[in-house]
């Protein structure tokens, strides 16, 4: 059995670690607030964006290149969202298992399938598989913005439109609650149009648009793009800290359970330690008596 005060010295240490995952668990907690408001006033904007570009491309009967689906796919970009940083349970691991066998089950069928790496955690670990990304991006929990979104969705809109690749997925956690999050491997490129809430209606698609239907499809499957990205990355970033704070909760009890056997490990040593003294004084006593 190790000494008093060794068990001393792993009961401090033990409480020191618990107020640094308790401290994380507060800041995650406060970061997650944030981003679950950014989301929910996200998704109903988000919704109605995509029922407006439905509505005017099955009535006026529009196409364009971005909603064009490719027969046969043989390239295809894939977008993998994970943390920069560790410490948040099986965030980044679902992300990566998911990646890693998607990759594995479509290689053999596709002339090319490349990534782009949205967290350091997913770039990293594919870089110790020898699989390199075309473009890193770090430090979105920080940095997330509208703005950064709009930059990641031109570039995949042009990646797209010259031909580079059939298909674009994004692979990222949804956000479901604080305690759960789901793996989702969604089609950004070609946009999928869902279906008319005009349809099976006496809706008359006589109506006159200004500017022209293709340039109002034009301007609004832009900005559904730029949107479905900017609502992923915060669907990730919410994920994450919802994720960490889960994990920081469960390291807290852990560590309050070690630190709960440590002293009761440390009390009985201690009662071991104080009853020998007293049997040796004892006997020593009754020696000097005899």
């Amino acid at each position: 059995m190790a000494n008093l005060k060794e068990i001393r010295i792993r009961i401090d240490s033990t409480k020191n670690t618990q107020q640094i995952t308790k401290a994380m668990k507060l800041v995650s907690a406060a970061k997650l607030r944030k981003a679950q408001h950014n989301i929910t006033n996200m998704r109903p904007y988000a919704v109605t964006l995509k029922g407006v570009i439905a509505n005017i491309a099955a009535t006026q009967k529009v196409t364009h290149p971005l909603m064009t689906k490719k027969e046969n796919v043989k390239s295809v970009l894939l977008v993998v969202l994970t943390s920069d940083r560790g410490l948040c349970g099986g965030f980044n691991s679902s992300i990566i298992k998911f990646a890693e066998k998607y990759y594995a089950d479509h290689k053999a069928g596709l002339e090319k399938i490349d990534f782009i790496f949205v967290g350091k955690r997913g770039s990293d670990y594919f870089a110790r598989k020898n699989v390199k990304g075309l473009e890193s991006i770090t430090k979105l929990d920080k940095d997330i913005s509208y703005d950064l979104a709009h930059g990641v969705a031109e570039k995949l809109i042009n990646r797209f439109m010259d031909g580079s690749y059939d298909e674009i997925r994004l692979v990222y956690n949804e956000f479901k609650s604080a305690i759960s999050q789901k793996v989702v491997c969604e089609t950004l490129l070609p946009v999928e149009i869902e279906k008319s809430s005009f349809e099976g209606t006496n809706f008359s698609p006589d109506m006159i648009f200004d500017p022209a239907p293709e340039v109002i499809i034009e301007d609004l499957l832009k900005k559904n793009f730029n949107l479905q990205v900017y609502r992923a990355m915060s669907e990730s970033v919410a994920s994450e800290h919802g994720a960490r704070m889960t994990a920081m909760e469960n390291a807290s009890n852990n560590a309050r359970d070690m630190i709960n056997k440590l002293t009761l490990t440390y009390n009985k040593a201690r009662q071991e330690k104080i009853t020998t003294e007293l049997t040796e004084i004892v006997s020593g006593a009754e020696s000097l008596k005899g």
